[in-house]
């Protein structure tokens, strides 16, 4: 659909929440366009005129990035959940534009001689710990972005910095693409044994959307993608092996031939990685992340995930035989003919014996409205906030989304949120995230200045209503709601007021992931999870022995799911720090050189899991993937607090509640993690509390 010629465009607004109604792709390349234009004269317009104060300098600044930030950031989001052709051909014709303006804010010789002459002027002790550490991050990322460069380095570096953001977004789309072309139809009744009713619900409502107008859950044709909500539980309770290893044949292959492959990108981001490492004076491009982060050091990391990996690896082991021990028992397979493909479906079947229930029987009790509802009376109990559905006001990007508005103790608003929850494999990428839309600051009023208020998006892709069910949500997706929704509190309960440093911004990644895995936590919480869960149709609350189950399955192969998160961090580092290595080695082999330590069943031969692994190629986590491992100890370490002061005194996790987040919450970027960490816990974080969680150490 085009916009009509004579309309103002939207993306040039540059303040409040996006008109999302209005907004189309051919409004991207003239608005982006004019906006660079405009932000180029203001910028050339600051370095003339740098004066080396929070107001001269600061301030000014932040003005410049917030509005190529409030229109580039929505266009980002729309490529994330309303992805189109026309959109992408917009995004990439602009994205080049975008880099080269960030590369020269970034690379700025006038403003980084100002932050280094405010750090050291006369103003400087009366600035505020907040605004210290701003000026402190701003010279430090300058540096990591190539400012101290000149001549041919900087032209050198500035064009690595365009091609690895055009590389990360063809990665992406590959492997969109990727997903979206694969799909298995089956016909007959024999195909579909074991299936539940949920994903022959889906798989049949997705026969309908791709053209097969009469297809229904009983009789098919059914739709299997590879798409999350449809391919785990196919893998999961499938009773044809055949299928299943079709399936995740295809899975692991996944942008790895053809003109998707993703492998010569993957190579060449290596590369150009490396050299910009070069540039920059580090050895490695690990050491350039580790540059920014908590973590002070690659051997710091090393040592972590080693750690991790000795008190997972013989429980892995353990788990491994004793699935390959059920399923001989089952007279399925002989022990030694356990494959990949077996793993989930035996494992789920282990599970429903082992604790006598599947994941598919919660679902009726888990419907997001009641799920939503549990989750923001925790929120209310521990933090104080009250949250409430504002519908209808703000403009949405698709039917589904839902808009939230979040009050303190007094009543004040204090935040909004928006929430995408269901997939939409034809337009929105996989997985779930949390991104801002508004950052919380203090900015000119009509009568002074005022507070803008933080608004963010969380966004998953759980499983959609189906016919006349609602969005029944299996546990997994409710944890995976509670980690989006923890990001989303550290963005919103925010109390700095300056931009650079308010909720999760000049947070160090490594750190980031604190709240989100913190609150998935309260998932395992008796009263919080009774809370939850209740019958879509009969009203029932989910029964005790239910919850003594989950409680009972929560550690089961527990130490295989560590072992496998600790096996892409490795990788993640092994590529970055110590890859090229000038052998012949390639990407893949070094993956299965490491996978020799940190897998107990190897990777099949052409397994191209790389070839996917967007999380380091196109997301932002290079040489940072240990982040989830490492936050997950501070995060387990935090919710010990509240395990310490009583789980069912109200009184005493209202207390705990209220110091994570006057800490953790809403100190965000304003002071370095570690502090804030003590500053919430009185000491430093320990692994104790995240081996005993998961079974690997003995309470």
């Amino acid at each position: 659909m085009t916009a009509i010629a004579t309309t103002a465009n939207p993306l040039l607004i540059g303040k409040g929440l996006p008109p999302f109604e209005h907004i189309w792709p051919d409004h991207v390349v003239p608005a982006v366009t004019q906006l660079l234009a405009e932000l180029e004269e203001q910028l050339t317009q600051l370095e003339a005129t740098v004066t080396p104060t929070w107001d001269g300098l600061v301030k000014p600044l932040e003005q410049i990035e917030e509005r190529i930030s409030w229109s580039w950031g929505i266009i980002s989001h729309l490529m994330g959940v309303k992805n189109s052709p026309e959109l992408r051909q917009a995004y990439e014709t602009m994205q080049p534009e975008v880099v080269k303006f960030w590369n020269r804010l970034s690379q700025s010789q006038p403003i980084y001689e100002g932050f280094k002459a405010l750090r050291h002027s006369e103003t400087w002790d009366r600035l505020e710990e907040s605004q210290k550490r701003i000026v402190e991050s701003a010279i430090r990322d300058a540096e990591l972005s190539g400012v101290g460069l000149t001549g041919e380095a900087k032209e050198r570096f500035n064009a690595i910095q365009l091609e690895l953001a055009e590389l990360s977004t063809r990665f992406s789309n590959n492997v969109l693409d990727a997903t979206k072309a694969f799909s298995l139809t089956l016909t007959q009744l024999e195909e579909v044994e074991g299936l539940p009713p949920s994903l022959l619900a889906l798989t049949a409502q997705a026969a309908r959307s791709a053209g097969e107008e009469t297809a229904t859950s009983e009789v098919g044709p059914w739709r299997i993608t590879l798409d999350i909500p449809s391919y785990l539980p196919f893998m999961q309770h499938s009773r044809r092996r055949d299928l299943r290893e079709n399936l995740y044949r295809a899975f692991i292959s996944r942008a790895a031939s053809g003109e998707l492959n993703n492998m010569p990108l993957i190579q060449r981001i290596l590369e150009l990685r490396q050299e910009e490492a070069k540039l920059l004076g580090y050895s490695s491009f690990a050491e350039v992340s580790l540059a920014a982060k908590m973590a002070p050091s690659v051997d710091a990391v090393e040592q972590l995930l080693e750690e991790l990996r000795q008190a997972s690896y013989d429980a892995a082991v353990k788990d491994l035989a004793q699935l390959r021990s059920y399923a001989a028992s089952k007279d399925a397979l002989e022990a030694d003919q356990l494959q990949h493909w077996d793993i989930s479906f035996w494992a789920e079947r282990q599970r429903e014996e082992q604790f006598d229930f599947n994941a598919e029987e919660l679902r009726p009790y888990f419907p997001l409205d009641q799920v939503l509802q549990g989750l923001f009376d925790l929120s209310k109990r521990i933090f104080g906030v009250t949250i409430t559905a504002t519908d209808g006001e703000p403009p949405v990007w698709h039917p589904d989304v839902q808009y939230f508005q979040v009050a303190d103790e007094s009543g004040e608003v204090i935040a909004h949120f928006y929430l995408d929850p269901y997939s939409r494999p034809a337009e929105k990428r996989g997985g779930a995230w949390m991104d801002e839309c508004i950052g919380r600051a203090r900015v000119a009023g009509v009568e002074g200045s005022i507070v803008r208020l933080p608004v963010a998006y969380l966004v998953c892709n759980q499983t959609p209503p189906i016919d006349d069910k609602p969005s029944l949500m299996t546990f997994n997706e409710v944890e995976t709601l509670f980690h989006e929704f923890g990001h989303g509190l550290q963005h919103m309960l925010t109390n700095v007021d300056y931009s650079r440093a308010s909720g999760i911004r000049n947070v160090e990644w490594d750190a980031v992931e604190l709240p989100s895995q913190f609150m998935e936590n309260w998932c395992y919480h008796r009263s919080t999870l009774l809370s939850l869960g209740k019958h879509y149709q009969t009203g029932e609350l989910l029964p005790e022995h239910y919850y003594q189950k989950l409680l009972a399955a929560r550690t089961y192969m527990s130490g295989s799911t560590m072992l496998r998160q600790i096996h892409f961090s490795w990788v993640d580092l092994e590529l970055h720090h110590r890859y090229p290595s000038g052998s012949n080695e390639t990407p893949e082999d070094a993956r299965r050189r490491i996978a020799e330590k940190t897998t107990v069943l190897p990777p099949l031969p052409e397994d191209s899991f790389l070839c996917a692994f967007g999380h380091i190629f196109s997301g932002g986590y290079a040489a940072g993937y240990y982040s989830y491992k490492w936050a997950e100890v501070l995060s387990a370490d935090a919710f010990a607090a509240f395990e310490e002061a009583g789980l069912e005194n109200e009184e005493a996790i209202a207390q705990v509640g209220h110091r994570f987040r006057e800490t953790i919450l809403a100190l965000g970027g304003s002071k370095h993690p570690m502090d804030v960490f003590k500053a919430f816990r009185g000491r430093e974080p320990d692994t104790t509390a995240l081996l005993r969680h998961n079974g690997l150490v003995a309470v």
